[in-house]
């Protein structure tokens, strides 16, 4: 009567064996699909990028000759107004590098985010475990009040 369960459990053992040999054997194959199916898709994608790029670049073109459009029509409407050419140009360039000293403020106000500061203050060790309040990294709510509302003034205090 023991006999029976010894064949009962072979069985399954041969069957699993001979699907481990069958996907031994359909292992190369497969891989090989999934390496043809990557090749296929980054040439699908450079061909994408190359065209995005072609793209950007008209935009970017279309973009400034609008933009030059737009001051022109603004110049000749001070000019109709009454105002010296000289001056309306003058009163454009003011605006523009009034416009572009704020882009560049605000520029040079993000770049350090681009450091990650607080994660790697959080993940650099530091010599002494226990720092003051102002030198922790703030909790993650706390970024996210001071990334949404950036006149938040000083630096907010980690929660206890």
């Amino acid at each position: 009567m023991t006999a029976a369960p010894l064949v009962a459990n072979a069985a399954p053992s041969a069957g699993l064996w001979a699907t481990a040999q069958a996907l031994l054997r359909e292992l190369p194959a497969l891989l090989s699909d999934r390496v043809e199916l990557l090749t296929l898709e980054l040439k699908r994608a450079g061909r994408a990028l190359a065209e995005i790029v072609v793209l950007l670049v008209v935009a970017i073109i279309l973009g400034v000759t609008a933009w030059l459009a737009m001051w022109g029509v603004v110049v000749g409407g001070l000019m109709a107004a009454g105002l010296h050419w000289a001056a309306a140009l003058l009163a454009v360039l003011l605006l523009n590098a009034v416009v572009a000293v704020w882009a560049v403020a605000r520029l040079r106000k993000l770049l350090p985010q681009l450091g990650l500061p607080a994660t790697r203050r959080h993940l650099v060790p530091s010599a002494n475990p226990a720092l003051p309040t102002e030198t922790k990294a703030p909790a993650v709510h706390d970024l996210h009040h001071a990334s949404t509302h950036p006149d938040a003034g000083a630096r907010p205090t980690p929660a206890t």
